[in-house]
This record gives structure tokens, C-alpha cells and sequence, in this order.
């Protein structure tokens, strides 16, 4: 991966204005951390070092989805709340990582009971149980429910924290709704599709294939 430590750093440098002091920043891509910025919360990672199974950069590199946890001292001596986020470094999959004390962990939002979605000049309130997907195209959010599309503000990746545990992430464009699923295919390439009941065919892709299995059971 041909990146430069300053190029690097403005990962790091992005996120000074919200983070506190205590705050370390990792960075890791394949399997290694390749930055690290240590603040008062130090877990003393190394750059070249291996990352480490069931940490919160190893579980967004595996799931390219964000992670949050409290970890104990079992991986790195010392107990850290974790918010890990997929971003992606001269094409490749990278997890840029935020190390606080345990405190700072706060209790998530509640699910979204409802969105508000644009059709045409109108705006309209939608229960998210009528909403079958969601999809990202061309930098814009979009919902659908039965067929009828409403375009929304809110960026897919900040949907998915606040979506109830019946909405699966199965691709980086497309977020749907296990309630309206009527199976699963695979295509002439052996790709698995996702077949709703209103024919609506929604691709699967490689690095959300092993989420959607666990999570459907099959």
C-alpha cells in the first residue's frame, strides 16, 4: 500500500476537533496497524504490529462496517471503549480507530421508529416496518417502500446504527429489511442475490456474504 505517514496523519488530523485529548487514533489495513497516534488513553500499538483477533479494528476489517465496544485488558493490558469506522486508503479496505477510556462509552440512540422521506415537493413521514431497502446511489440515500422511492438526508452508514436488528446490511450500496425478503438466489456467477417479494433483486456482496449468512442462518 503506497501511502505516505503525512498523508496518513490527516486521517488524524480530521478528527482533533472532536475527540478529546485522552484519545489515541489507530490506523490499520490487511492485517497491521500502519499509524498510530497515541494520547492519554495509550495502548502502546506499534506500526507493523499485527492486528490483534477481536479487537475493533479487526472487527471492521472483517465486517467493513462500523464497531463499537468496551474491551477488557485482555488484548492489550489495559481496558479501552473502541469506535472503530471502514474507510478506505488507495483503494484498499482500512479501519481508522478512536481508543478512549472506558467512561466515554454512552448508550446508543434508540432505533429509528420512523423516516422522513422526499417525493417529488412533498415530505413524508414512513414507519421504517413498511420500508423494504435502502440504497446509496450516486451520493444520495434512498428508501423504498413498495417500489415507491423517498429520498432521505441521512447517509446510509448513519441509518444502519440506528436501524432496528430486522434491517441487514448486505452490500455497500444497500441496506434491506429481512421482513421482505422472499429468498435468496445465486446468479450465473454464483454471486447471491437477495429476491424480495415484489421481484426486486438486490446483489450481496464478498465482504457482506459471511454477516448475511451468520445473521439468516444458512
Amino acid at each position: 500500500m503506497e501511502i505516505t505517514r503525512e498523508q496518513l496523519k490527516r486521517y488524524s488530523n480530521l478528527l482533533e476537533e472532536w475527540i478529546p485529548k485522552e484519545a489515541s487514533i489507530a490506523i490499520a489495513a490487511r492485517d497491521q496497524y500502519i499509524y498510530y497516534a497515541a494520547g492519554e488513553h495509550d495502548l502502546q500499538l506499534k506500526e507493523g504490529q499485527k492486528v490483534q483477533p477481536g479487537s475493533i479494528a479487526d472487527l471492521v476489517l472483517q465486517n467493513g462496517i462500523r464497531a463499537e465496544a468496551v474491551l477488557d485488558d485482555a488484548l492489550f493490558h489495559i481496558p479501552y471503549y473502541g469506535v472503530g469506522y471502514p474507510i478506505d486508503i488507495s483503494g484498499e479496505n482500512a479501519a481508522l480507530v478512536i481508543i478512549l477510556p472506558p467512561p466515554h462509552a454512552i448508550s446508543p440512540p434508540p432505533p429509528y421508529r420512523f423516516l422522513t422521506g422526499k417525493q417529488d415537493e412533498d415530505w413524508r413521514p414512513i414507519p421504517v416496518d413498511k420500508i423494504a431497502y435502502m440504497e446509496s446511489l450516486q451520493k444520495k440515500t434512498w428508501f423504498y417502500t413498495e417500489k415507491e422511492p423517498y429520498k432521505t438526508n441521512i447517509p446510509l452508514k448513519d441509518l444502519q446504527q440506528r436501524l432496528p436488528d430486522n434491517f441487514l446490511r448486505i452490500h455497500r450500496s444497500y441496506i434491506v429489511n429481512v421482513s421482505f425478503i422472499d429468498r435468496i438466489i445465486r446468479d450465473f456467477s454464483s454471486n447471491f442475490l437477495v429476491l424480495l417479494h415484489d421481484g426486486t433483486e438486490l446483489p450481496v456482496s464478498q465482504s457482506y456474504i459471511a454477516e448475511v449468512r451468520n445473521t439468516l442462518g444458512f
